[in-house]
């Protein structure tokens, strides 16, 4: 028993000698599990100033894109996806029809963006020697000021005014020419949507181009004054006379 109690003895030195109590165990404290941060989803994200309170994308940050298409052939190309400033640096334009894809306005400053037709038009050689080729910011803040100032004169959605200056200027047939042998002739035909919007973009376009020629207006002038005769289907728009001048011609080839 002596011996017993000696070898109890040793064991207890041994285990105090180690800095462990005899009959306790080891505490283990468990360290707090850290939360992964929470992923957001796509398209989500803290508001910016540019969107609505109701999370709506405006229009450089002012203009809402619920606008109204009463040509049902255009609903298709009128593009109106919600984009603060529309600028896709003209990806996938490879594809066929790619052009439906860009947003509206963006196709309006592209177009813009020229150096000048190099023929004469309202008896002046339009050439701008390339002052607006490529200054894709330049001619979205000319847009921006045009729409900024067709809202206060006409109290209206500036894109909802562009729909209705497309539809309007937008010629519903043309002529092509047709060779029978030695003789040329020319022949009416219906033009396509897709056409039909191209026609109208380039016609406001050089309105605006041609207005500002020579100093008389400055771009954001020339673009007001044609985007509201064009939406008010003013016979004085030049967009409009062009028009009608085609669509003349075509009957006239009937």
């Amino acid at each position: 028993m002596i011996i017993m109690a000696d070898e109890q003895q040793v064991q207890v030195e041994s285990k105090e000698i180690m800095g462990a109590a005899p009959d306790a165990q080891p505490s283990e404290k468990k360290s707090p599990r850290k939360r992964a941060p929470r992923k957001q989803p796509s398209g989500e994200g803290p508001a910016s100033p540019s969107s609505a309170p109701s999370g709506k994308i405006l229009l450089f940050g002012k203009y809402s894109y619920d606008v109204e298409i009463r040509d049902p052939s255009l609903k298709n190309y009128v593009n109106l996806r919600p984009l603060v400033y529309p600028n896709t640096f003209r990806h996938g334009s490879q594809k066929k029809f790619s052009k439906a894809a860009i947003n509206i306005v963006e196709r309006l400053a592209n177009d813009m963006m020229r150096g000048g037709t190099g023929s004469k038009i309202g008896g002046h050689v339009i050439r701008t020697k390339g002052r607006l080729q490529g200054k894709k910011i330049t001619v979205m803040k000319i847009i921006e000021n045009a729409f900024d100032r067709v809202h206060s004169q006409t109290n209206q959605n500036p894109l909802q005014v562009l729909v209705y200056a497309l539809e309007n200027s937008a010629p519903i047939e043309d002529t092509t020419r047709v060779r029978y042998g030695g003789i040329i002739s020319n022949v009416p035909v219906d033009i396509s949507a897709s056409r039909r919007l191209d026609i109208a973009i380039r016609n406001l376009s050089m309105a605006t181009i041609t207005a500002s020629f020579g100093g008389k207006k400055t771009m954001t002038d020339a673009l007001v004054g044609e985007l509201v005769l064009a939406a008010r289907n003013d016979v004085n728009s030049y967009a409009i006379k062009r028009k009608n001048e085609i669509e003349r011609m075509a009957r006239s080839a009937k």
